[in-house]
């Protein structure tokens, strides 16, 4: 296992410096000039050209990427050009919200998305199970920042129980409607491939011959059959808890919250290039330990499934 994991992490160093430098090309040949942005559209041609020997945008673009390269080793990516602070302690900052959101979401899509699956597999071809997919199926199709106005329209709007969007006091009744809108469409796709993935280990010769032995339908699903059926759902799991970080863009900006993703929207708007960059070598980062933690886990659902040391 510690040779497999050391080879992983070895081979996530090149993914994550290939994402490091597709953002920084993409940001400097991007139309904008952040000083102008800065100063404004009257600013003193010879102020804005000190900012930018102080930023070092004016020098040749090797020579930024590879200072920006060395720096991003030692996690250092400059100071926003914004409000001229660290990186770092931008992104720091804004993590805890965005964090909770997206552990938030995930748990309630892992416990009911399993939840719905199980109920349908079991009633395969009833109303339960067509009324419960139909569901999943709206929840997988209809946009989440769509889904999100209609909560704020309903829950907001008409029925006053959520006080507004932003943090207000800090009070958790404000991360209800977000937590809401990012957890639905995982939701809907955790119970349909669970129900799918119930369904074919159902027809396997080993559940036969533990219901042949006598053992309770209760006790062959959730001991023989979910174990087994948990690979396909915890990669899915795997991969919407890292979209979580990306799907926070659209709904921080529609709750107005002030998370990472509300940071990336002021950090494009603004051109504030290192703010960018961190901001996707922190998302490219959290991809990386996700997708390993999903590896590793599948030698815990399947003990068939071993990393050799060798």
């Amino acid at each position: 296992m510690s040779v497999y994991l050391f080879r992983r992490l070895m081979a996530a160093i090149p993914v994550i410096a290939g994402v490091i430098a597709v953002v920084f090309i993409l940001t400097s040949v991007v139309p904008g000039d952040p000083v102008r942005l800065m100063m404004g559209q009257r600013g003193d041609p010879e102020t804005m050209e000190r900012i930018r020997e102080e930023l070092g945008l004016n020098r040749p673009l090797w020579w930024q990427f590879v200072d920006f390269f060395v720096k991003a080793v030692t996690l250092d990516f400059g100071k926003s050009y914004s409000n001229n602070m660290p990186v770092m302690e931008c992104i720091l900052s804004r993590i805890p919200l965005t964090a909770g959101i997206a552990l938030w979401s995930v748990t309630i899509a892992a416990i009911m998305g399993i939840g719905l699956g199980i109920i349908s597999a079991l009633n395969r071809h009833s109303i339960l199970d067509y009324g419960s997919m139909f569901v999943a199926l709206l929840g997988i199709s209809a946009p989440g920042f769509w889904i999100g106005l209609l909560l704020v329209l309903l829950f907001q709007v008409k029925l006053g129980w959520v006080p507004g969007t932003g943090m207000g006091d800090g009070s958790w009744i404000y991360l209800v409607l977000p937590v809401t809108t990012l957890s639905i469409r995982p939701t809907a796709l955790i119970a349909r491939l669970t129900r799918s993935s119930i369904l074919e280990i159902l027809g396997q010769d080993y559940i036969r011959t533990a219901r042949a032995k006598g053992l309770a339908e209760k006790i062959v699903v959730l001991k023989h059959a979910l174990k087994n059926a948990m690979i396909p759902v915890v990669t899915v799991t795997g991969i919407e808890m890292a979209s979580f970080l990306s799907g926070a863009i659209v709904i921080e900006t529609l709750f107005s919250l002030p998370g990472l993703g509300r940071l990336t929207i002021e950090a494009i708007s603004s051109r504030d290039f290192p703010v960018i960059r961190g901001v996707v070598f922190f998302i490219a980062v959290v991809f990386v330990l996700i997708n390993l933690i999903v590896d590793l886990s599948y030698s815990l659902l399947d003990p068939r499934i071993r990393y050799d040391e060798k």
